[in-house]
């Protein structure tokens, strides 16, 4: 029985083998039809109901389902394990120098630079804008439960130093956190989707980039106006000031951050130097500390948040504009432009430039990246199992049966995708288990599409994955405490943005796909 198989295409982004052929079903189509719906029900039923972690959900799940539908069981785990390494090899390595990446850039402290920069040139009226370009950026390299707890102090601390109603500053940054996290790699949702369809992670990129510019603009900005008047809340009294002891004493005093990463930093570097600085409100006396006078420029703060995406997207364009192109500058641009490679050279040049601007010595950078790594073991797992029970649903040919079902109703493959992954997402409450669900069940589709079109179908899963977060979603409850909103409020205002977000990457990707066959 053959199956699908993954091939690195010339700049690294992965592309299905042509000519594969179509899988002999392990049985009747009604019992392959019956046996993926009750495979996703049970997924669903233990995530939810019973509270199982979605890796054992996913497994018992697709091991279900391939027994169900006719495999021997030896086959459903054979299948199942093969698929679940690729996706290992393919998102895996990508997922864990990421994440590394993400933790030198918040320990060294190029992250707070980043961020202090933009803030202080921005005039009152384009504070929002300003958060939602930091959420982008911040969201670029950071998995979204990190990026929200680096976000949240600094969206308390400039409502309350400019006048500025919370919801009109935090709406923004959210915006712009949500939206990379659910379009742009090398989040691990975009990721495992672009392995299991056989997207190009170049063309992904860039259409992802494009896409999320107006989402953002819509869902963040411009929705925050709304925001503010529905939900009039005061910024919650969690923070002072960013920095160290008696931070902000000369605006308003306040309690600090406790973040055991800006303590350590501190205890590093020694005494703290103060940085006074006017926020668009005219207030003189707003004092902060910048307790890592040692910390990163912005220029090699944004040179390092950047290169990856750089290098990605100048394969990708190589690959657009000329497709037969050879010479030595050919090989080197697709070898840098590799995903690996492009995110490898981001996290080593994190550990030379980030560290050696934030004073990190060599046992600081070596216990930062250790720590980077634990958090993700969850999502690692999950990604895995995703792919093993994409794996399935191929070898027993129940994705083939979609394929046809899709293919024969005329429906938009692209609305189907977004359907799929916003199911799942309202079920699970989880974006990550939408996504590689739904690109298991759409991956045989993705076969007989463009190149183009695939990576606009990456997209559609994605926005499918952040709709509707409610009382089963992890961020809509840090959401709710962090602001201290109440449960209406919190409806009123981070789950209206997911819905945004995902209804208007949608739209975006059904306008594209208009144009892009």
């Amino acid at each position: 029985m053959s199956h699908l198989m993954n091939t690195s295409g010339p700049g690294g982004g992965i592309v299905l083998a042509a000519g594969t052929p179509t899988v002999d079903p392990a049985g009747p189509v009604p019992q392959l039809v019956i046996a993926a719906l009750v495979g996703v029900v049970v997924i669903i039923a233990l995530i939810t109901w019973l509270k199982v972690h979605p890796f054992i959900a996913l497994t018992i799940g697709a091991l279900g389902v391939g027994i169900g539908a006719g495999l021997a069981p030896d086959k459903a785990v054979t299948s199942f394990g093969t698929g679940f390494g690729d996706t290992m090899t393919s998102v895996g390595i990508l997922v864990g120098l990421g994440s590394m990446f993400g933790k030198l850039l918040v320990d060294s402290g190029a992250a707070d630079r980043v961020v202090d920069t933009l803030v202080r040139r921005s005039s009152k009226a384009a504070l929002p804008w300003t958060m939602a370009l930091i959420g982008a950026l911040i969201g670029l390299p950071m998995f979204f439960e990190v990026g929200l707890v680096l976000l949240i102090p600094i969206i308390v601390l400039v409502a309350r130093r400019s006048d500025v109603p919370v919801m009109r500053i935090a709406v923004p940054a959210l915006a712009g956190l949500s939206t990379m996290h659910a379009f742009v790699p090398p989040h691990p949702g975009p990721l495992v989707a672009i392995s299991t369809v056989g997207a190009n992670l170049g063309t992904t990129l860039a259409f992802g980039i494009v896409l999320a510019i107006p989402v953002v603009i819509l869902a963040g900005p411009l929705f925050a106006g709304f925001a503010a008047r529905w939900v009039d809340v005061p910024a919650p009294e969690l923070f002072g000031s960013r920095g160290g002891a008696d931070a902000g004493a000369g605006a308003g005093g306040g309690s600090v951050s406790s973040d055991p990463a800006h303590e350590g930093r501190q205890a590093r570097r020694g005494r703290a130097t103060q940085d006074t600085a006017s926020l668009p409100n005219g207030k003189s006396d707003f004092t902060r500390v910048i307790s890592e006078p040692r910390s990163p420029s912005f220029a090699v703060a944004l040179v390092g948040i950047l290169l990856p995406v750089v290098l990605m997207l100048a394969q990708a364009i190589r690959e657009a504009t000329s497709p037969d192109a050879a010479g030595t500058w050919v090989g080197v641009l697709d070898f840098l432009g590799t995903p690996m490679i492009a995110i490898g050279i981001a996290a080593v040049y994190a550990m030379v430039f980030f560290a050696i601007g934030g004073g990190m010595d060599r046992s600081a950078v070596s216990k930062s990246l250790e720590s980077a790594l634990p958090p993700v073991a969850g999502v690692l797992l999950i990604v895995g199992a995703g792919g093993g029970f994409k794996q399935v649903l191929i070898d027993t040919g129940i994705g083939g049966v979609i394929a046809d079902a899709v293919k024969d109703s005329g429906i938009s493959v692209l609305l189907v995708a977004w359907v799929v992954s916003a199911l799942v997402r309202v079920a699970t409450g989880s974006a990550t288990v939408a996504t590689v669900t739904a690109a298991g069940i759409m991956a045989p589709i993705a076969h007989d599409l463009s190149s183009p079109v695939v990576s606009l179908l990456v997209l559609a899963i994605g926005a499918g994955s952040v709709f509707l977060s409610h009382v089963n979603d992890a961020g809509f409850w840090l959401v709710k405490s962090y602001f201290n909103t109440t449960v209406g409020q919190t409806f009123k205002t981070w789950t209206v943005l997911e819905c945004l977000i995902s209804v208007f990457g949608l739209l975006g990707v059904l306008l594209a796909g208009v144009f892009i066959h």
